[in-house]
């Protein structure tokens, strides 16, 4: 064999092995089996199937964790639509805001394109990251309708697309009713595994006295809607802060993950907060805060009001399911 036919076939044998890694992965070690990337994987966790999040092509990433936590984070993207998209600026920084979570809430998606969203996504996995999203259906009483969706980076969490939901609300009481999706961290066994509830919301300000006053009952209905779960946290853009919660704030045990801080881009007010139970949610490590990019990309209040008048707001949990390695998820206690 002379030289330049050697050198073709490492060439052939190099993009073989290229398309193969691109296309396919291997599962198990026991009877390898090796499927197509874009197959739906399942994975039995305990409290239900848990279908992971590769139907759209997102890679599963190997699970690279820095540490014991999860970071949880809400971001009202005020008026998210084609005219902010269009701004390479402003999506390059909401980018590396999302980067920096495990899972971020997303509320005020007003575009009719259904393209932004996915668009997003690819611009944040573009610096070699893996994240997914789930999104809601398009809500609201008026033309202007907005839809919830969580950002999620798949290599440290999974997500039960099968019980993806909007609060039922026959009484029209919301103008945009919750999205709840129900997730588990990757890492530790299944039956270990930090699993949780997250419910979206985005009440009206001009209405808010009364939808507040709803919240608790919206947590009641999803601790009880038959999954067991007791970890449910309310995230989102109340526009009101967690002194005037009204009859939500009267459930025992009811948590703040930040507190006495603001959370609009002027520093006026506090709108927005992650809420949970305690003891039911002792993951929660206690630290939480407001992501201040203002500061962090030096901007003036005009270049910063561009990204959005909202700042995201985040809180932090253990991966382990009560907080300490080995202990098995709980049955909820009821809501009071």
């Amino acid at each position: 064999m002379n030289k330049a036919s050697g050198l073709a076939l490492v060439a052939i044998a190099c993009g073989a092995g290229w398309f193969f890694f691109q296309n396919y992965r291997i599962e198990g070690l026991e009877g390898l089996k090796v499927v197509p990337r874009t197959a739906t994987a399942t994975a039995d966790g305990g409290g239900g199937t848990m279908q992971l999040a590769s139907s759209r092509n997102v890679p599963i990433a190997p699970i690279a964790r820095g540490g014991e936590t999860v970071r949880i984070a809400t971001f009202n993207i005020q008026v998210f639509g084609r005219s902010k998209a269009d701004k390479p600026h402003v999506m390059a920084r909401l980018a590396q805001i999302i980067r920096q979570y495990d899972v971020v809430a997303i509320q005020e998606i007003r575009s009719l394109d259904q393209s932004i969203l996915p668009e997003f996504v690819e611009q944040i996995n573009a610096a070699g990251r893996h994240y997914d999203y789930v999104i809601g259906p398009r809500l609201g009483r008026t033309d202007s309708k907005e839809q919830y969706a969580y950002i999620y980076d798949t290599a440290s969490l999974e997500v039960d697309r099968t019980q993806l939901y909007t609060i039922d609300d026959p009484g029209d009481a919301l103008h945009r009713e919750p999205l709840v999706a129900w997730f588990r961290v990757r890492g530790p066994q299944p039956d270990q595994a930090f699993t949780f509830t997250l419910v979206a919301v985005h009440t009206d300000p001009d209405e808010v006295g009364q939808e507040i006053n709803v919240m608790d009952d919206v947590l009641r209905a999803v601790r009880g809607d038959g999954r067991g779960e007791d970890d449910v946290i309310l995230l989102g853009d109340f526009n009101t802060d967690e002194r005037n919660l009204g009859e939500l704030g009267s459930i025992t045990g009811l948590t703040s993950a930040v507190t006495g801080m603001m959370t609009n881009t002027r520093g006026t007010a506090a709108y927005d907060n992650l809420y949970f139970t305690l003891p039911a949610t002792s993951e929660f490590t206690g630290r939480g805060g407001v992501h201040n990019f203002v500061r962090e990309f030096n901007l003036s209040l005009d270049e910063a009001l561009e990204i959005s008048d909202h700042m995201p707001v985040w809180g932090e949990f253990s991966i382990y399911e009560g907080g300490v390695p080995g202990k098995v998820a709980a049955v909820p206690s009821e809501v009071r």
